[in-house]
């Protein structure tokens, strides 16, 4: 069996932690002590089973040789036959858990998210899309007592959206849903298409961690905020005040419009997180991109210009081209069921950074044929 990985870094950390942990003014800050705290204790709990770890292989070790010994004592190697079963399942349990406690957590994992919703190629087929993934998302996170915030959208002519922005707060968000970024493909016959013919359409998803004030500082002097009167469908609907609000990024160039409140205080608001992430996520891309050939072989790469994902109505099937996974319950999946693909995207995403941790060759898996 290979070695675990080396403990002494975590060991280093742990009494790093201890250090500060001793210091007089530690709990002057309450909420930095709890984070170093819960840290202090991950790295115990892993310091504690890799040296369990340590006794079981030498238990397994000793038990297994005991029993290649001809010259051993039969009762001896009786009850080495009897009890080296459960010593390598405990020891393999204990490896799992050590390995996957040594694998770097993300910062942003624990995050809000924002999501960013945008018809691409089909003109009315993909704004139509684009309506069912807000809904399949909003069901998803209503399952999971997530709380769904419509930050921006732009309907078309048809009812669907050319573009909708929303923000999902609750526990581990981005952790969940951050694998989602892509371009979506649909394959379907479209409700204008008089003679049956099956159209290809794609959407495009933007997850993005939500940044806060300490993660991204921004220059007012970089902004340049306009105030319009916001448009609505008529009537009483009209919004009569100018409290829409677009705020241009100059450095970067990002816009942001949010039109959604009848506050101008409300959509400046909510443009500015917005802002915030679209600024955060291009620059963890930037660090990113450093890695970009070992990236290649990663699954959720964030790359928005990557197909990731097949809906296939006349088949019923799903297929996420980066694993090679294929469902036949896309009905299921567009009522908010999308639980089993983030799981098999997050299994794939563990093993691989296993494979990294313990320096295996990690070959992803091959698509499956059905890419058409």
């Amino acid at each position: 069996m290979e070695q675990l990985p080396d403990i002494f870094p975590f060991e280093r950390r742990r009494d790093e932690l201890d250090a500060q942990m001793a210091e007089p003014a530690f709990y002057a800050n309450p909420r930095r002590a709890a984070e170093v705290s819960r840290e202090q204790q991950k790295l115990q709990q892993l310091i504690t089973e890799h040296r369990e770890h340590a006794r079981l292989d030498r238990e397994v070790g000793e038990a297994a040789a005991l029993l290649k010994d001809p010259a051993g004592d039969p009762d001896l190697k009786e009850l080495a036959a009897a009890e080296l079963p459960e010593l390598q399942r405990r020891r393999e349990q204990l490896r799992q858990s050590v390995l996957l406690a040594m694998i770097p957590p993300e910062p942003t994992d624990s995050r809000n998210t924002v999501m960013e919703i945008r018809a691409g190629t089909g003109g009315d087929e993909a704004s139509l899309f684009a309506a069912e993934l807000f809904r399949m998302y909003s069901k998803y996170a209503d399952a999971r007592g997530w709380k769904v915030q419509p930050m921006s959208s732009s309907e078309s002519e048809r009812g669907g959206f050319k573009e909708v922005i929303f923000l999902i707060t609750g526990s581990e968000v981005y952790r969940q849903l951050k694998f989602e970024s892509g371009v979506h493909r649909v394959q379907r016959v479209p409700v204008t298409e008089a003679n049956g013919r099956i159209h290809t359409s794609t959407v495009t998803v933007a997850v993005l961690p939500e940044a806060e004030e300490v993660d991204v500082q921004i220059d007012p002097q970089d902004l340049e905020i306009t105030v319009t009167r916001a448009s609505g469908p008529g009537g009483q609907g009209v919004n009569t005040t100018d409290s829409a609000v677009q705020i241009l990024h100059r450095p970067t160039g990002l816009l942001v419009t949010c039109a959604d409140e009848r506050s101008q205080l409300k959509n400046k608001t909510k443009a500015m997180t917005v802002l915030r992430s679209r600024l955060l996520q291009r620059r963890e891309d930037e660090e990113h991109a450093k890695y970009a050939a070992e990236r290649r072989s990663q699954i959720g790469s964030g790359d928005r210009s990557e197909r990731i994902r097949t809906y296939n109505f006349p088949q019923n099937r799903l297929t996420d081209h980066r694993i090679g996974l294929t469902l036949y319950s896309l009905p299921q999946v567009m009522e908010g069921g999308i639980g089993p693909v983030i799981a098999a995207l997050q299994k794939a995403d563990y093993e691989q950074k296993l494979a990294a941790l313990t320096g295996q060759a990690y070959a992803p898996p091959r698509t499956g044929g059905e890419d058409d």
